[in-house]
């Protein structure tokens, strides 16, 4: 059930230039959602948390929800989020609004499970990898791309899935050039499911070659909300 919550920003780190993760704390009671759902954040002070809804934005919940806080990673692109870093500090009240999306309930198969995250398009799936419900997944395999190694900011959380025998593959497009959609159908075949999160650009352009793969519709999950 969709809840609204008053919360306050916990902390704030802005490891790169433009990019910034926040924490909120709720004063309103717990939060409770699912792993890979996302969230609508408003600014609007004046909300009195009973009228129409404040103008917000929606951002994927990095967090797992046996935390008590809620984690986001955002980059700055466009005026709302351009408000978000003038704005927020330490101590700042928000609302925000959740839990949506059902990215990790809709019917899939855990075994050979591919996961494909470009950017920022990896914090749904960090809601996945550091929780216990990671643990039901046979062999997963996880490709992750930044345009630098800069711009991983995940090596704490993703740590340790690289000493367990979770695949998890690092490709630098400075470096190694993009993610290769090509290249991991190769290495994984047309049998498992594929879930894919980043820019909507290369969620259009994976998508369409699995499809002329032969991969069903139902074998491909995006986090495509925006």
């Amino acid at each position: 059930m969709v809840k609204k919550y008053r919360a306050v920003v916990a902390s704030i780190h802005n490891p790169v230039e433009g990019i910034y993760t926040v924490e909120f704390k709720s004063l309103t009671g717990a939060f409770r959602y699912d792993p890979g759902q996302f969230l609508h954040l408003a600014l609007d002070h004046n909300y009195d948390g009973v009228g129409q809804w404040p103008a917000s934005r929606c951002f994927s919940m990095q967090s797992n929800p046996d935390e008590e806080n809620i984690r986001i990673t955002y980059s700055v692109k466009g005026r709302f989020t351009e408000l978000m870093a003038e704005q927020l500090k330490p101590g700042s009240l928000v609302w925000l609004k959740l839990p949506y999306g059902d990215l990790f309930t809709r019917d899939h198969s855990k075994k050979n499970t591919v996961f494909i995250a470009g950017g920022t398009g990896i914090t749904p799936f960090l809601s996945l990898f550091t929780h216990k419900s990671f643990n039901e997944y046979e062999s997963p395999k996880i490709y992750l791309g930044f345009r630098s190694v800069e711009l991983n900011t995940y090596q704490n959380e993703l740590e340790y899935l690289r000493n367990s025998t979770v695949y998890v593959e690092y490709v630098y497009q400075n470096m190694d050039g993009p993610l290769d959609i090509q290249k991991i159908i190769i290495e994984n075949g047309n049998g498992p499911d594929y879930f894919i999160s980043g820019p909507p650009e290369m969620i259009r352009i994976f998508k369409s070659r699995l499809i002329k793969e032969g991969f069903s519709m139902r074998q491909i999950k995006t986090d495509d909300w925006e």
